[in-house]
């Protein structure tokens, strides 16, 4: 009877990934990796709005990862912050380097149509969602990046914390303030957009 082999690693589990990968296991790196590149990807592409630049930037935020998972500490916080943390500092690196700011195409982000929608349903949708996106991208950076991961990556104060390298306290101010800043942006894009009609 042929005995099965036997990995020289331990299962890799989302508790041990991490430990794993710092002791060299590429397999738990990998495992990493495709538990969070799509979130990371979407984080840089919200915040540049260039998919080929997005996904250069992914690549580059796993790459500097891979090569200081050995000196990864654990905090208390998951380790997805310490990759926002690498691709929130590739992203001011990227936005010095490309002085211009780009619009993110709305075509290429939102997901439509959804069956059984009316065509002006639609259209009244996409015209909501053109005029937020264009609201957020008039706030701050550090604006921005608050409610992208508020919203679209629903971490917890604590977690953006950490990324930002601010206080939790700090970051419920900032939240506030942002919320604040973009109900005016809306204000004003609406009172623009009903003069324009």
């Amino acid at each position: 009877m042929k005995k099965k082999p036997v990995s020289v690693y331990a299962e890799i589990t989302d508790e041990n990934a991490v430990k794993l990968a710092s002791d060299g296991n590429s397999e738990a790196f990998s495992y990493l990796y495709e538990q969070n590149v799509k979130r990371i990807y979407n984080y840089i592409y919200y915040r540049i709005g260039s998919e080929q630049d997005a996904e250069d930037l992914t690549a580059r935020v796993f790459h500097r990862a891979f090569g200081r998972i050995g000196s990864y500490e654990e905090k208390g916080v998951p380790f997805s912050a310490w990759l926002y943390r690498i691709a929130h500092n590739l992203i001011a690196n990227w936005h010095r380097d490309n002085f211009r700011r780009r619009e993110v195409s709305l075509e290429d982000q939102i997901d439509f149509p959804h069956h059984g929608d009316l065509p002006e349903r639609m259209v009244e949708r996409n015209q909501e969602k053109e005029m937020l996106l264009k609201a957020i991208r008039n706030l701050s950076p550090d604006r921005q990046q608050l409610i992208l991961l508020k919203y679209l990556e629903d971490l917890s104060n604590a977690e953006i914390a950490v990324i930002m390298r601010r206080t939790e306290g700090a970051i419920k101010s900032l939240y506030h303030r942002s919320l604040l800043a973009l109900r005016e942006e809306l204000e004003k894009n609406e009172k623009y957009h009903v003069v324009e009609k």
